[in-house]
């Protein structure tokens, strides 16, 4: 019975099959709208994947929990107002002066805010790295090790700072994979020195390298790690410059010369006199990120003399919105790709009414020579289903093409994958199916009489 049953499918594929090499335009033209709908939805697909594939790069990057606070440099001009001229003026503002982002906020974040799990400052200086005569251009970065962890770093080689050496600043340094391969090509760095600027620094750590694309560090304002030199905070504070004690100088002493000059008080611009470039917090969990933020920010305010000279920022809720804005994207492709298929299948079931009406003088003469109405039915879904599969692998061939050209040409990352190709011959399958059993019932129920007396 089974093997009677596979004879006949095989039978009606091939009658099918013939019929379409018999009309091969029309049967490309009513394919269209499938081949199109089944690229859509390749390529919808693709970029879903890749755009996942992103956001989770790209929060591993920046971590789940994690909130950075940068503070904002004073770079006003100097004349910029007349109220900034006058003894009143002058007051006021010394009165609203501001000690700037610095160490003593780090504490007092760590001692006040009980949902902070870690705080990781970091002081970043533009600098040079001399070695065996070469000099590269590098960037400085003062920390604590709470930072590999807030960042999603680790060391791969050597170790982390040690507590004798975080503490009596000592001369020592973490370097990245690349500073490696341009100051020590072919050796370990590991236990040498190198000089970074007019201090010699002995590299104690190399971090492991983690690829960190263009999009990303310009998305989320992350630095290639593995181009930067790190080394304790107190070190750069000790050895290098701490802008705190610098900037707050260069003030007091403008202000008595103007004040020996005879002239009032002015308002001076005091550029970055924050002691450090960035401060990522990380709490215990990401549902107390917005009310650890908010209290952070009016701790912030309130110990800095109502001035706000500082930005919050949650990196994972800027990945959230970007994931949203993709999604968006997604629904739509998916809308196209849904119309498409749709009227796809419209086409089919158009042209194979049509073809009913052309082939009902056929219909009848299989009927009286004793074809069964599912015999009929079984024609017209085998001519169907072989137009939509037809659609679907010139569809399927479009969709990884454009696939390709839409990461080449707008770098847009996209992932082709065995089941988006799956689901589209499943989807394509399912829709000439579909839109073919209204036409097959309407060939099978026409009386076999009436149908050879058709002209």
């Amino acid at each position: 019975m089974d093997k009677i049953l596979l004879e006949r499918i095989k039978s009606n594929f091939i009658e099918a099959y013939r019929i379409i090499a018999i009309n091969k335009v029309r049967t490309f033209l009513t394919a269209l709208g499938i081949i199109f709908g089944v690229a859509a939805v390749i390529t919808m697909l693709a970029i879903g994947k890749g755009a996942e594939k992103e956001i989770l790069s790209q929060l591993e990057l920046v971590g789940v929990n994690n909130i950075v606070i940068e503070p904002i440099p004073d770079d006003a001009d100097e004349n910029d107002s007349e109220e900034d001229n006058n003894e009143e003026g002058a007051a006021t503002e010394q009165k609203r002066f501001s000690k700037g982002l610095d160490l003593l906020d780090v504490a007092s974040i760590d001692k006040i805010v009980p949902s902070v799990k870690l705080s990781s400052p970091e002081i970043i200086m533009d600098t040079y790295v001399i070695n065996k005569g070469r000099q590269n251009s590098v960037k400085l970065i003062g920390i604590t090790n709470a930072y590999f962890q807030t960042s999603n770093i680790s060391v791969g080689r050597g170790s982390k700072f040690s507590n004798e050496q975080s503490n009596n600043a000592m001369p020592v340094c973490i370097i990245g994979e690349k500073v490696e391969k341009k100051l020590f090509t072919g050796e370990s760095a590991l236990g040498k020195q190198i000089k970074v600027k007019d201090v010699w620094l002995k590299v104690v750590g190399i971090i492991e390298e983690k690829l960190i694309s263009e999009k990303a560090q310009e998305n989320l304002g992350i630095r290639d790690l593995n181009q930067d030199i790190y080394i304790p905070i107190k070190t750069f504070l000790v050895r290098y410059k701490d802008r705190k004690i610098i900037h707050d100088k260069a003030i007091d002493y403008n202000q008595i010369i103007a004040q020996r000059q005879g002239g009032p008080k002015k308002r001076i611009p005091r550029g970055n006199y924050h002691q450090i470039d960035r401060l990522t917090i990380q709490v215990n969990n990401s549902s107390e990120l917005k009310g650890t933020a908010e209290v952070i920010s009016r701790m912030l305010k309130r110990k800095h003399n109502d001035i706000l000279d500082f930005e919050i920022s949650i990196p994972i809720n800027l990945l959230k919105q970007q994931q949203k804005t993709k999604q968006i994207f997604n629904i739509v492709l998916s809308i196209i790709a849904g119309i498409s298929l749709l009227i796809g299948g419209i086409g089919i079931m158009n042209i194979m009414l049509a073809s009913v009406l052309e082939r009902t003088k056929e219909i009848g003469i299989v009927r009286a020579l004793g074809a069964t109405r599912q015999d009929v039915i079984w024609q017209f879904l085998s001519e169907s289903i072989l137009i939509s599969l037809g659609g679907g692998i010139i569809g399927v061939i479009l969709g990884i093409i454009a696939s390709f050209g839409l990461e080449k040409i707008t770098g847009i990352e996209t992932i082709l994958t065995l089941g988006s190709i799956l689901l589209s011959f499943f989807v394509a399958t399912v829709v000439g199916l579909v839109f073919g059993v209204f036409p097959a019932r309407s060939a099978a129920n026409k009386r076999p009489i009436e149908a050879i007396r058709h002209e």
